[in-house]
């Protein structure tokens, strides 16, 4: 267990979608940070405040490193955290480490390598609209699975050169670790599984090395440091590399592209302004990440000192915070009616991508998906249409991730 410095005075829903959002605006009411209960007797400041939220990512009495900051915790003791805290991966590093880890992948997310990247991404996308043309325009599909999901995830694993026998099994491995609502004998099946597909990758890539990061990644651990004197990249450094990229890189851009579909359909009038003016699909993309962020919550961050935020509440050093990433988009001291849909607010301002040293370096392959992604399909089906109403959608239970099990709709391309 975790030691924390105050008693919690409610749990953290795992109900997802509007309840969620719900849940967020009262504690936002509450203060500047609440102690909140989590899965597993785990024990957090929940952060909703748009302000805090901001002074807290870019803190420096604030670390993603729980290892070296509560030196009572024990890897693997808490198996739905473990992904998240017992991880070497950039998001976990700070200093010399997290410069030294994120160097490795941020030329492969550079402005020219992402603009190259829009051949290939056309191609796939052509392709999946080809098959829902297959389709019979009458029926319910569900869009989801079969458009929003794939775009990003089959990008992803060809850009990290994921085996075509692979891609099933990581891909649910990855859908599967961000729930909340699971036991604990779940937890750590689904943990155990993915450590042995990323192992299952590295071995294919031993073998067989390609064009791709995990070839690239791979080398740079079995070749060691290099002439600066920095260390090589170790095994459980490159593990948990390809677990945070893998997974990182596709489920924000598939929450990203559900959302504003299920918006822009809800909202005919401003999806016909889009239509009208291409150049006004960059502020749908941006107000959908503003009002829905892709990721709620991504646990956690580590107090290393005593900070007080005001009106009677101190964090500990050594307790848990755990930051509402899409709280500050929702924010009535932010946005004015922050919970509408409008392509025409001045500021879209969000968070989607975090902030400061740890802020995504996959940001813009995401931007470009979505941009991609967006447009084709609208014209591809431009009689698409919701098969259920907007808050029928079903969203996937828990508080980290913001997506959708499914998302019907009717083409209607006959």
């Amino acid at each position: 267990m975790i030691a924390f410095s105050a008693a919690p005075t409610q749990t953290l829903g795992s109900t997802g979608g509007r309840c969620m959002y719900a849940q967020v605006d009262r504690l936002r009411k509450d203060g500047p940070a609440v102690p909140v209960r989590l899965p597993e007797g785990v024990t957090a400041w929940s952060v909703t405040r748009g302000d805090v939220v901001r002074r807290l990512l870019t803190h420096p009495g604030v670390s993603r490193n729980l290892k070296k900051n509560v030196p009572s915790y024990r890897p693997g003791s808490i198996p739905w955290l473990s992904p998240w805290v017992d991880v070497d991966s950039m998001a976990t590093a700070e200093g010399k480490d997290h410069a030294r880890l994120r160097k490795l992948i941020t030329p492969a997310f550079s402005p020219r390598r992402v603009d190259a990247m829009h051949a290939p991404l056309r191609a796939l996308i052509d392709r999946l609209l080809g098959d829902l043309a297959a389709r019979p325009g009458g029926d319910v599909v569900d869009l989801h699975t079969a458009y929003s999901y794939r775009v990003p995830t089959e990008m992803i694993c060809d850009l990290f050169g994921v085996p075509n026998r692979q891609r099933p099994e990581v891909l649910r491995l990855f859908r599967a670790v961000g729930q909340t609502d699971v036991s604990k004998e779940e937890s750590i099946a689904v943990n155990d599984s993915l450590v042995a597909e990323m192992l299952g990758l590295i071995a294919a890539k031993r073998r067989e090395p390609g064009d791709d990061l995990t070839s690239f990644l791979l080398g740079a651990h079995e070749e060691g440091g290099d002439a600066a004197g920095e260390q090589p990249l170790t095994e459980h450094e490159l593990i948990s590399t390809l677990l945070l990229m893998i997974g990182g890189g596709s489920t924000t851009t598939i929450n990203l592209i559900d959302h504003t579909v299920r918006e822009l359909l809800a909202h005919p009038d401003q999806l016909d302004a889009v239509k009208a003016d291409p150049a006004r699909w960059g502020d749908a993309i941006e107000e959908s990440m503003r009002v829905h962020c892709p990721v709620m919550h991504l646990p956690m961050r580590w107090a290393v000192e005593d900070i007080d935020l005001g009106e009677g509440v101190r964090i500990r050093a050594g307790d848990a915070i755990l930051i509402c990433y899409g709280a500050h988009g929702r924010d009535p001291a932010v946005h004015e009616d922050p919970e509408s849909f409008d392509i025409d607010r001045t500021s879209k301002d969000h968070i989607a991508f975090g902030l400061g040293a740890h802020f995504c370096p996959g940001s813009r392959l995401a931007r470009l998906e979505a941009q991609v992604a967006l447009p084709a399909l609208f014209e591809r089906f431009p009689r698409l249409e919701l098969a259920v109403a907007p808050d029928e959608v079903e969203p996937v239970p828990t508080f980290i991730g913001n997506g959708v099990t499914s998302l019907p709709v009717y083409l209607r391309h006959d």
